[in-house]
């Protein structure tokens, strides 16, 4: 259902009678689990930085009675960056929109429509759909500082900030690198390249090969010894080659416990996931669905307890490295997997004097009709990013 991208007005925005259903989900269990919209941090700065340094490797001293006093050491520290990014919207609403608040209440005028007060609702709804792309953007953003204001200000997001403990889990196909893809037969020949009816598998370059796209994933049909071709579905019909070219192709590999248990050794052995309360695996509901295959195929307790993360009620999950928080996020790449030291993680506002973090405020009247704006400025801080990890290319539950 398409928005409203100008005036809203009895035409474009009429109220109906009977019960009201939101139809896109408005939930941010991220955002809210490290401090939402009335916690986390302050900045005076459009860049906000902090500091992150680390320990000596843990080792028996070798001392001898009467020893001088030993060579001095330091810790080193490091600075981290991000910035504020802008969250900025408005609202108008004619005056005949606001007074109308009976239009289509039936012909007795017995019923009730659940909206009366329009300006209200509305900028209700659009701090909603705000809260959504800070959920997003926490999550996915791509880092910009600008220059100038030419460019807008984008905050990095915990999938681009983790560098350290981040594992691309797709396999190279055998002859996958410059395989040939036919337009006369909608084959892509790579000699003994082991890939069965069903496997998933993406293209790192495409070439002339219109149009196979590096973004998307496809589905292996028609596989024989020495050639395959995809599909955009499972089991579904091949994709029509039309054009000739070279290809490299990769095979996604499926979710297991000793991938992820892999991930979160190295997330713990950089000093991450030590806090059990809020040691967390960010999922999307694909990767849910593998979580829950593997870890109940071993036999462990899949669903031992629920527990209140920051207001959000998450389910826990015992694993190799203790229970660990499991938060199903709708806005986790399907492909992707994050195991989360949120203690690390919290939200940093630039605060505009006199107003607030977050706030409405009516603009200049330029007519029968009031506008409204919303206005803020967060950015995510994330702590020490090799306190998290991250698992990219997992194959999709099919």
């Amino acid at each position: 259902m398409a928005g409203i991208t100008a005036l809203g007005t009895t035409y474009n925005l009429p109220n109906y009678s009977g019960m009201l259903h939101q139809l896109t989900p408005a939930d941010t269990p991220f955002f809210s689990a490290i401090g939402g919209l009335s916690g986390g941090g302050q900045t005076t700065d459009t860049k906000f930085e902090w500091e992150t340094f680390d320990l000596r490797s843990a080792a028996q001293p070798d001392v001898l009675e009467g020893a001088d006093a030993p060579t001095e050491q330091g810790r080193v520290r490091a600075q981290v960056t991000n910035v504020t990014q802008i969250h900025q919207d408005t609202i108008g609403i004619s005056y005949s929109k606001q007074a109308a608040v009976g239009q289509k209440a039936g012909l007795a005028n017995d019923a009730v429509n659940p909206v009366r007060d329009e300006l209200g609702w509305q900028t209700e709804q659009m701090l909603k759909q705000m809260v959504r792309d800070v959920e997003y953007s926490f999550l996915r953003g791509a880092y910009q500082l600008p220059t100038d204001n030419t460019t807008s200000r984008r905050t990095r997001g915990l999938l681009a900030a983790i560098t350290t403990n981040a594992i691309d889990t797709s396999v190279a196909v055998p002859n996958g690198t410059g395989a040939s893809a036919a337009a006369a037969t909608d084959l892509i020949t790579a000699n003994a390249h082991g890939l069965a009816n069903g496997d998933q598998v993406v293209f790192s370059s495409v070439g002339t090969a219109t149009p196979l796209a590096t973004a998307t994933v496809y589905y292996v049909v028609s596989s024989s010894t020495n050639t395959f071709s995809v599909s955009t579905t499972y089991g579904g019909t091949a994709v029509n080659i039309t054009a000739d070219g070279t290809v490299t192709v990769a095979k996604r590999s499926a979710l297991s416990l000793t991938i992820l248990n892999r991930l979160m050794q190295s997330v713990y052995d950089s000093g991450g996931i030590m806090e059990s309360g809020t040691a967390t695996l960010i999922v999307g509901s694909s990767q849910k669905r593998q979580i829950t295959a593997a870890y109940t195929a071993a036999g462990y307790v899949t669903k031992e307890l629920q527990a209140n993360l920051g207001g959000v009620t998450v389910d826990r999950i015992q694993t190799d490295f203790g229970v660990l928080n499991l938060m199903l996020n709708r806005h986790m790449p399907s492909d992707q997997l994050v195991v989360a030291s949120l203690e690390q993680c919290k939200p940093v506002y630039l605060e505009t004097p006199g107003k607030g973090h977050f706030f409405s405020e009516p603009l200049a009247k330029t007519g029968s009709r009031d506008r409204v704006q919303i206005y803020g400025e967060v950015g995510l801080a994330y702590g020490n990013q090799a306190a998290h990890g991250k698992l990219t290319n997992l194959a999709l539950a099919v």
